[in-house]
């Protein structure tokens, strides 16, 4: 069992949330990961009825919720698999992804992009197959320039090219967007479109091959032996995290109230850099293990986007979301997860 169960409840959602997914059968593609999980617990405490297509025979994060969640073997990259996942959904939130780390990423480029592009046009297919009415499409904000303005609008998604270290996923969210825009035109599909920043929380990857920075400056640090916690590059990249229960709370409120077929950044305006993350990281899990650990920094050729910084002026003006989770609280809250949970959170990505 996944060890955490998200606290987000009805109340914490609007009212025409709590209207469009109540006793509504949805499909939540990567409802077995991190993020879908928090998403799926989420839409049981709405009322809907999850169904989660996934290769897992028994999903370890979703383990806890027992016969609340129809859990169906599927495999999207196969078209008639995934239209066996989907069917009976009047609703498809998609979050699986194929994504990793800096170094994963910037090193399989063509494999990423597959991966992504193969499941997606499968959903998409899918989705109209079983004529389901609504899609979220599950974008980022790697689509994103290196240049970009920071904090970053949702005008500047197609602007040049995506954040090179981040190509093959970059090029395959713009191509999701792309793609779902083009079906609301030509199918009158109902499509919503979430541009997340980073997240973090319980259940994260901590698989050291494709983890991303906070998970894997969590397992390093208390796996140091010298009271080292060595950090990657120099720490002054800055980047914009999203805990994983308002990320999830982010994806519902605009997959049900901004069904418009145009983008929404989703994430916090707390920038913060490496190097301040990894220090807090090394404050806590010092803490917790009785030691002192120090951050060393150490040069790499992968240090991805200088700044990245969420401008969600578009998201509050259009639907009152704000985050709830303060990055220190979240940032707690994950190092006591993985405490927790050290066994599962370093197999549960790999299966």
């Amino acid at each position: 069992m996944s060890g955490y169960r998200s606290p987000v409840t009805a109340e914490d959602f609007s009212a025409d949330t709590r209207a469009y997914f109540k006793g509504r059968t949805v499909a939540v593609t990567g409802g077995s990961g991190f993020i879908g999980s928090h998403a799926v617990e989420q839409l049981l405490a709405l009322g809907a009825k999850p169904v989660v297509p996934t290769r897992q025979d028994a999903p370890p994060f979703l383990a806890h919720l027992g016969g609340d969640v129809e859990v169906r073997n599927a495999d999207l990259t196969d078209k008639d698999s995934a239209v066996a996942g989907l069917r009976g959904a009047t609703a498809v939130l998609h979050l699986a992804a194929s994504v990793g780390g800096i170094e994963y990423n910037a090193t399989h480029p063509a494999t990423v992009f597959d991966a992504n592009m193969q499941s997606f046009l499968n959903v998409m297919s899918a989705v109209l197959a079983v004529g389901a009415e609504r899609l979220l499409v599950t974008s980022s904000a790697c689509i994103y320039p290196r240049d970009a303005t920071v904090p970053t609008p949702e005008t500047e998604g197609f602007v040049d090219s995506p954040e090179p270290t981040n190509a093959g996923y970059g090029w395959a969210k713009r191509m999701e967007e792309m793609l779902g825009q083009a079906a609301a035109v030509e199918h009158g599909l109902e499509v919503a479109i979430a541009r997340p920043y980073n997240a973090y929380g319980p259940r994260d990857n901590f698989n050291p091959a494709s983890s991303h920075v906070l998970p894997a400056l969590i397992l390093k640090a208390f796996d140091s032996e010298d009271g080292i916690l060595p950090v990657w590059g120099d720490g002054t990249p800055t980047r914009s995290f999203l805990y994983a229960d308002d990320f999830a709370r982010g994806l519902i409120e605009i997959a049900a109230r901004y069904a418009e077929a145009d983008p929404l950044n989703l994430g916090t305006d707390d920038e913060i850099s490496i190097g301040a993350a990894a220090e807090m990281v090394a404050e806590i899990v010092g803490e917790r293990r009785g030691t002192e650990i120090e951050t060393r920094f150490q040069p790499t050729e992968y240090s991805g986007q200088p700044r990245r910084n969420c401008d969600n002026t578009k998201l509050q003006s259009t639907l009152g979301f704000a985050p709830m989770v303060a990055f220190r609280d979240g940032l707690e809250r994950s190092v006591d997860w993985f405490m927790e949970n050290r066994e599962l959170a370093l197999t549960a990505h790999n299966q």
